[in-house]
């Protein structure tokens, strides 16, 4: 969940008050408190993709539309492809109409022909119906050729059913782009959002989506807001906040079948969901007992451990990557900070100090960083820290940002900020060479979670 989280365990401690408060309501004095204004979505249109700042000298690297009998299918993915790589900042494609030939097979490479436009990496192949025994309608044979040095790097295969051209085209993707950067790609993974229709019976919308906001899908539509979406890490369900019974109730949504259960109904706030590294847990926040606090709830006995205790503010939780511990944000100390509990032993460890405000922490997928929401000069940015040296970089310019969320590969985050007066998500690079956004056309998006990966070897 957001920082909104601080001043709702504030404003719900107790069942009283949250009678007295109806969720639209709620969401509303939230923001005044928190002077953080809480985006909200809509759009039945995908998201577009808007580079905003790449590298300084991005990698020419040529596409070249695929060979074959399937034209119309070849073209489409050459131009996925492209898009990807160019959206990571770090490729600039070539145009077709600059390609002096169009080969599709390794003798009909004229490496001069390359190097005459500046090209340094080139991807060629044919795409074909897949055999019938193979269970897939498409077949892409490709290949990725250093010009440079005039030498094949791979030669791979890959396959996909009749509605799986953007599966094939990410999958490309993803190769081409760990065979050169060492880092491996995410573009076939995925991302949850919230969309606010503004009105109508469904207006609050949970949505999947492709990590570049094609084939948006809706997973669950209601009349009360909706917080805080997080993948399981078998991809197979969700966990989120709902109003939808009068005060916040923490779900689980089997993404393929859509059914649902609701797993907390205590007193006061229930919020924060985090699914454990095993997924047998969720780490979330209640204050069933007074103040919020960190509690773990095992999914499958319905047994609940508290974690932390005491009159402060404890929210947000995120598990370490290793499942030993959580980390958290805190107004233990006076003002939020984010804190880690070792679960084994209770110890508590605070972690950021610069700044009179971190909240929304997630840890990095090697355990050895974490981004949050970070306070300077009455700004919130998105900030990057490394958890051992605690040294702390900003990776964000605009004026309030929120809910980052971090691509399974290390290498980008997403998160929630505002742009031409409208809730926009956006995108950053770990080193904040970078940037793009991924706006609606249709309405406002905010907290986004970002998938592991699709196939986690």
């Amino acid at each position: 969940m957001s920082v909104r989280v601080l001043a709702n365990s504030w404003l719900v401690a107790n069942k009283g008050m949250m009678k007295k408060i109806n969720p639209a309501g709620l969401i509303s004095k939230l923001l005044i408190i928190l002077t953080l204004a809480c985006y909200s979505l809509s759009s039945q249109a995908e998201l577009a993709i808007e580079i905003t700042q790449g590298v300084q000298n991005p990698t020419p690297i040529a596409i070249v539309p695929f060979g074959g009998m399937l034209g119309k299918e070849a073209e489409e993915i050459a131009s996925i492809v492209s898009a990807d790589l160019q959206r990571s900042g770090l490729f600039r494609p070539i145009p077709r109409a600059d390609m002096l030939s169009l080969p599709s097979k390794e003798q009909d490479i004229s490496y001069r022909d390359w190097r005459i436009i500046g090209v340094n990496f080139l991807v060629i192949g044919e795409l074909t119906r897949a055999p019938a025994e193979a269970g897939a309608g498409f077949e892409l044979t490709y290949e990725l050729y250093d010009v440079i040095t005039q030498r094949k790097v791979f030669r791979k295969i890959t396959r996909g059913g009749g509605n799986a051209i953007r599966d094939i085209a990410h999958v490309v993707s993803d190769e081409v782009y760990e065979a050169i950067t060492g880092i491996r790609g995410a573009f076939s993974t995925k991302i949850l959002y919230i969309e606010d229709l503004k009105r109508g019976a469904k207006r609050y919308r949970l949505v999947k989506a492709d990590a570049d906001g094609a084939r948006a899908q809706i997973l669950f539509a209601s009349s009360e807001p909706l917080l805080s979406p997080t993948w399981s890490n078998d991809l197979q369900y969700v966990a989120y906040v709902s109003f939808e019974t009068s005060r916040p109730a923490i779900f689980v949504q089997n993404i393929v079948t859509g059914s649902r259960q609701q797993v907390t109904n205590y007193r006061g706030l229930n919020g924060a969901p985090a699914f454990s590294p095993d997924d047998s847990k969720l780490a979330i926040v209640l204050s069933k007992d007074g103040a919020p606090n960190i509690y773990i709830l095992d999914i499958v006995s319905r047994r609940l451990t508290q974690v932390t205790r005491g009159s402060s503010i404890d929210t947000e939780p995120n598990w370490t990557s290793d499942g030993k511990g959580i980390i958290f944000t805190s107004n233990r100390g006076g003002s939020p900070q984010i804190y880690q509990v070792t679960l084994a032993s209770g110890r508590i460890e605070r972690l950021t100090f610069e700044g009179d405000y971190n909240a929304r922490p997630r840890v990095s997928p090697d355990g050895k960083s974490l981004v949050m929401v970070h306070r300077e000069d009455g700004i919130f940015h998105i900030a990057w820290q490394d958890i051992k040296s605690g040294d702390m970089r900003i990776l964000t310019e605009t004026w309030l940002d929120e809910s980052p969320s971090i691509a399974p590969n290390g290498a980008m985050l997403l998160y929630a900020t505002q742009h031409n007066n409208k809730g926009v998500l956006a995108a950053v690079s770990m080193d904040a060479g970078v940037k793009f956004r991924l706006p609606s056309k249709q309405g406002d998006v905010r907290e986004p979670a970002w998938s592991p990966f699709i196939n986690q070897e």
